[in-house]
Formats: structure tokens, C-alpha cells, sequence
């Protein structure tokens, strides 16, 4: 493996365990922060994920404003994309995430931490991506796209700009401001949030390891014969490759994504052992089973469908200021309302412990 190759995998790494540890310790988590806003009162968690997103937005287009990193090379900001295949596999995600009782990178969490039932979301999860991504789904997939895709000269805040003649580091930097500041703010005015710093430093070091990713990737990984994929943290097609990677390593190499999943797994596992959290744990039920896997089997499905998920498109996608990643987040927003209000609401099983919490 090159030296750039090597870098990028020994970030990767780190960069996994960090969030594994961070994952554990605070329950960051997409699913638990919308619960706890929507259907609980209680939005400190919200504010955690959104002073991520506003950090993650910053400190990514700075390193892309002052040329360290390309974003343009990432699959968010390519030219040909489908708008309806995003939302609906947003839809889709968000949806499966709620059923699942949390995403799949919270998963990888409290799997670290001994739970059983999130070893049952991570494989279905896997499967469904794999089956999605080369397997039975993708041909229906391919043809959806294909029947639906758009091929667009500006696919991002700083390109819309530039139309209309703000150009470079202002065009690039304005939206940033605007919107990774008005993340922080709506995270900061929340008198509660500002007394758990906890929960403050949680949301700052993930948004950080968003763009150590894009560094790692962009800048580390950077090789004219042998490139890295730049790309930052995301679970959904990560953990597909990597469920393929230990059953088929022969021959092939680990990547960025795979090694990031393996340090989550691993920094969620050191920290559960050294703080005494580390417990086993199994389904109530065959019907807490049944409805996990449904769960997983829509993340995975749609995850491969909007190109990521909470993390992949809520936080790395984001963090582009890509056109379509809006619409990808819409569509997980509007599954996971879907998941915990209204008529699909999915109503909880009998002694069925909340997300992030168990």
C-alpha cells in the first residue's frame, strides 16, 4: 500500500476510535436527538448534532477556501445525481433508523458496548447495502437512477453563489458562515445545553473529525498515481465493505471507511471496558428482533440510495454545502418524523429501552 494509502487508513483509524469514544460517552445520535426534541421535550441532544453539523461546515470549508482539500472529488459534489432517488432513500433511512431504535453508526456503538441487538442492525444493515450497492437491488437501483437522474452545472451553495457574481473564498466561505453560524447559535441559545459541557464538547469533536477525515482523505491520502477517494466519515456503505472485507480479505486492501468502522467498534470497547459499561444484552422479544432488522434493512437500503446517512449526508454531506445533500437530509428528516409522529408512528414495544440509552 503507498504511503499516502497508509496515512489516510492510520488517520482513518484514529479517527474512529475517537468517535467510538465520544459516541459511547455522550450518545451522540441522530435518532436519540429527534426523540428526545419530538417526542420527549427534551432537545439538549438536538443541539449537540447541530453544533456538530455548524463545526463539521466551518471547519470544512476552510480547509477547502485555503486549498487543502478538493471537495469537488468527493461523490457528494459530482454533476450527475437523482434528486428523487435521495429523498426517497433519505425517507427510507430515516424511517428504518426509527424501527432500528438508532442509526447505524450508534450501532457500531453500543456493539463495542456488548449489545447484541446492535450486531443484528450492523449485518442486516450490511447486507441490505451490499444487496443494494452489487447484489439483487442494484439493478432496480441503477434503472431508478437512471430514469430519474439530473446532470447539473452548480451542485453547491458556493457554486450557486458564483452565479450571481460572488466568486472563490467569499462565495465559499459566506454560506458557511451563515449556516454552520446559525447551527452554533440555535445549539448555544438553549440555556440547558450551555450547562452540559458534556454535551458541548461532544458536538464540537465530532464536527472536528469531520473534517480530520477531509484532511486525511483530501490532503494525507493525496498521491497523482495512487489517490485516495476523499471522502469523511460515513457508516452505511463502510460497513458493508467491511462485513465483504473479513470474509473476502484476500487480495484486497482495507480503505479509509473500513478501518473508520473498526475504530469505532474499538474505541466504543476500550471505553465501555475501562468505565465498567460493557454488559451483554439481547432482545426482549421476536418481535424487537423482527422490527430491528426491518430497521436495518431500510437504513441499509436507503442509506445506499441517498449516498449516506445521518452522519454520511446529516454531517459529511453537509459539511460540501452539496445541493443534493439537503435534499438526502430532507428525506431523513421527513422518515424519521414519519417514524415518531403521526399515523406510521412506530409505537413502542413493551419494555423497549430508548435510543442511545441502552
Amino acid at each position: 500500500m503507498p504511503e499516502a494509502a497508509n496515512l489516510a487508513v492510520l488517520a482513518g483509524l484514529l479517527i474512529g476510535v475517537i468517535y467510538g469514544v465520544v459516541g459511547l460517552v455522550s450518545g451522540f445520535c441522530m435518532m436519540s436527538s429527534l426523540r428526545g426534541w419530538w417526542a420527549d421535550g427534551d432537545d439538549r441532544l438536538v443541539r449537540t448534532y447541530a453544533l456538530a453539523m455548524g463545526i463539521a461546515i466551518l471547519a470544512t470549508q476552510l480547509l477547502a477556501a485555503n486549498g487543502v482539500v478538493d471537495l469537488g472529488k468527493s461523490i457528494y459534489l459530482q454533476p450527475t445525481f437523482s434528486l428523487p432517488l435521495m429523498l426517497a432513500g433519505g425517507v427510507l433511512f430515516g424511517y428504518g433508523m426509527v424501527l432500528a431504535n438508532g442509526c447505524g453508526s450508534r450501532a457500531l456503538v453500543l456493539l463495542g458496548r456488548g449489545n447484541l441487538r446492535s450486531f443484528v442492525v450492523v449485518m442486516v444493515l450490511a447486507i441490505a447495502a451490499e444487496m443494494t450497492l452489487k447484489g439483487l437491488i442494484a439493478p432496480l437501483r441503477i434503472a431508478l437512477m437512471q430514469g430519474s437522474q439530473t446532470t447539473a452545472t452548480v451542485t453547491s451553495l458556493p457554486a450557486l453563489l458564483s452565479i450571481g457574481g460572488l466568486h472563490g473564498v467569499p462565495a465559499r466561505l459566506l454560506p458557511a458562515l451563515v449556516l454552520g453560524g446559525g447551527l452554533m447559535i440555535f445549539a448555544f441559545a438553549h440555556a440547558p445545553f450551555r450547562r452540559t459541557p458534556g454535551q458541548m464538547l461532544a458536538g464540537l469533536i465530532v464536527g472536528l473529525l469531520i473534517a480530520a477525515g477531509w484532511f486525511a482523505t483530501g490532503h494525507l491520502g493525496a498521491d497523482d498515481f495512487n489517490p485516495v477517494p476523499v471522502a469523511s466519515l460515513t457508516f452505511v456503505a463502510p460497513i458493508a465493505d467491511g462485513l465483504q472485507y473479513v470474509m473476502l480479505s484476500t487480495g484486497s486492501t482495507v480503505n479509509f471507511g473500513i478501518v473508520t468502522v473498526a475504530g469505532v467498534l474499538l474505541g466504543s470497547l476500550l471505553t465501555a471496558v475501562a468505565t465498567r459499561r460493557f454488559k451483554l444484552e439481547g432482545f426482549h422479544s421476536p418481535q424487537h428482533m423482527l422490527r430491528s432488522a426491518g430497521g436495518a434493512a431500510l437504513m441499509g437500503i436507503g442509506g445506499v440510495m441517498a449516498l449516506g446517512c445521518s452522519v454520511g449526508q446529516g454531517l459529511t454531506g453537509l459539511s460540501t454545502l452539496a445541493l443534493p445533500s439537503f435534499v438526502a437530509i430532507a428525506g431523513i428528516m421527513i422518515g424519521a418524523a414519519m417514524g415518531l409522529r403521526g399515523g406510521l408512528r412506530v409505537r413502542p414495544l413493551q419494555v423497549e429501552p430508548k435510543a442511545g440509552l441502552y
